[in-house]
């Protein structure tokens, strides 16, 4: 592995300055500067960073899975004698487990921190890089069984965290910002309903009642349209009192309306 060469490198500390980059593809780089990393040394620094603390055998297992456990053993330690050769990614090996150096900061972390503190209640307002936290899929275009797994319980998470940020922000009356919040997770799946769900109380919240009644009925034509279902029966209650006039006008208006005359033969 190599720093980019168009970019001057002298005299840069090795240990510091360390960030790997997961989210939208893999990226290492140091103070700044890309790091050209080799496809195959790629996934075992990616997996160790997804899977601090693993044992060798577990790296060696999900990297090399169709390998007998000896030759999967043989490749991985090569693999981390190439990495140790490098002080652009250090790594930490205690007895049988190998996880990145303390200096290496891991974009992942920082998503899954940011949702943590989302969770345990701190005011949204200080959690501010939440809606642009796991924007982008983890390692997109990689197919390993780890990978796929991992890159669904990131987006699992992102799409709660968001929700939790729009209903904190419903909840304190700050309704643009929990619009935007909702809004971000409908972004990242268009056929969820908390997040529309959402945007019909916050609406409502705001007195906005064409507005809401516009966000279920758009909602509920795209779920017919791709899945062929309905709303469920919460997200229609949203909207019960705002419609029940209407329903009843539109009941009366059939029962007022006169009956056709009887055609004599």
């Amino acid at each position: 592995m190599a720093a980019d060469p168009s970019v001057p490198t002298a005299g840069d500390p090795p240990e510091e300055g360390v960030s790997l980059h997961l989210l939208g593809g893999f990226r290492l780089l140091r103070e700044a500067v890309p790091v050209v990393v080799p496809r195959g040394l790629q996934r075992v620094i990616a997996l160790i960073g997804l899977r601090p603390g693993a044992t060798r055998s577990q790296l060696a297992g999900l990297l090399w899975p169709d390998a007998s456990e000896e030759r999967a053993l043989s490749s991985l330690r090569t693999a981390l004698w190439r990495l140790r050769q490098d002080p652009c990614c250090p790594m930490t090996v205690a007895s049988d487990t190998v996880r990145l150096g303390p200096a290496v900061r891991l974009d992942v972390d920082d998503l899954v921190g940011t949702a943590a503190r989302v969770r345990d209640g701190d005011d949204p307002r200080t959690a501010a890089g939440a809606l642009a936290a796991g924007r982008h899929d983890l390692l997109p275009g990689w197919y390993d069984d780890w990978v796929l797994l991992d890159r669904e319980r990131l987006r699992q998470l992102r799409l709660h965290m968001l929700e939790q940020v729009a209903g904190h922000h419903l909840a304190a009356g700050r309704h643009g910002q929990a619009l935007e919040a909702a809004l971000e997770a409908m972004a990242a799946e268009p056929l969820r309903e908390t997040p529309h769900r959402l945007v019909v109380r916050i609406h409502l919240a705001e007195g906005n009642a064409f507005e809401a009644v516009h966000a279920f009925y758009v909602y509920r034509d795209l779920l017919r349209r791709e899945l062929r279902l309905e709303p469920s029966p919460a997200m229609s209650a949203l909207l019960d009192d705002t419609l029940a006039p209407i329903r009843q006008a539109s009941r009366e208006a059939i029962t007022d309306r006169p009956s056709p005359a009887v055609r004599r033969t």
